[in-house]
């Protein structure tokens, strides 16, 4: 294969699987009615004057299915992380018992599930989007390779094949962990 050549398809295949990561760690942010740490990822606390990831001030732990407890390191910032966890905009609602937070997990509805499942569905619709652009990117680049007689003709198709082999390996990977957190969203 010709150098050119494979660093397109690299680049390619680098692309891809960032764009499939990104994909899957949006999918850990949409709730599946089970207590997760995941769950308060995003919450930002005010740790002395500077915005601080919670899991960097405090242990969150998990109960049970419906339960989390979250454990700040420093108790003077126990009100502090409570505040913030309620202004996430969640629908938690914790429990300050003066050494942690307890925050019981509601029961989603079926309408909420729908709506979560119908998110990830749009999650996923994105990822696929990304991942065909970036074939199409590479595409244009082996079709100029052609053209500039860099490459013949056989190579190129060659290429253009293993690309879009590589393309439908991501896209269905994508469809597998949509139809895995559907599962896990519409279970109740």
């Amino acid at each position: 294969m010709n150098e050119e050549l494979e660093l397109i398809f690299e680049e390619a295949k680098d692309h891809m699987k960032k764009s499939y990561d990104f994909f899957v760690h949006e999918l850990v942010g949409i709730r599946a009615g089970k207590a997760s740490p995941s769950m308060l990822e995003g919450v930002e606390v005010d740790y002395y004057g500077t915005m601080t990831p919670l899991n960097q001030v405090a242990n969150i732990n998990v109960r049970d299915a419906q339960t989390m407890t979250v454990q700040v390191w420093d108790r003077n910032m126990l009100q502090s992380v409570e505040k913030a966890i309620r202004n996430a905009n969640l629908g938690f609602n914790p429990v300050n018992n003066g050494e942690l937070l307890i925050i019981n997990v509601p029961p989603l509805t079926e309408e909420r599930r729908k709506q979560l499942a119908k998110k990830a569905r749009e999650e996923a619709e994105k990822a696929r989007i990304n991942i065909r652009n970036i074939r199409k990117d590479a595409k244009k680049h082996i079709e100029r390779l052609e053209k500039d007689k860099a490459i013949s003709e056989d190579m190129s198709k060659n290429a253009l094949d293993d690309l879009q082999e590589l393309t439908d390996r991501y896209i269905k990977k994508i469809d597998e962990k949509l139809a895995q957190k559907e599962k896990d969203i519409l279970t109740v």
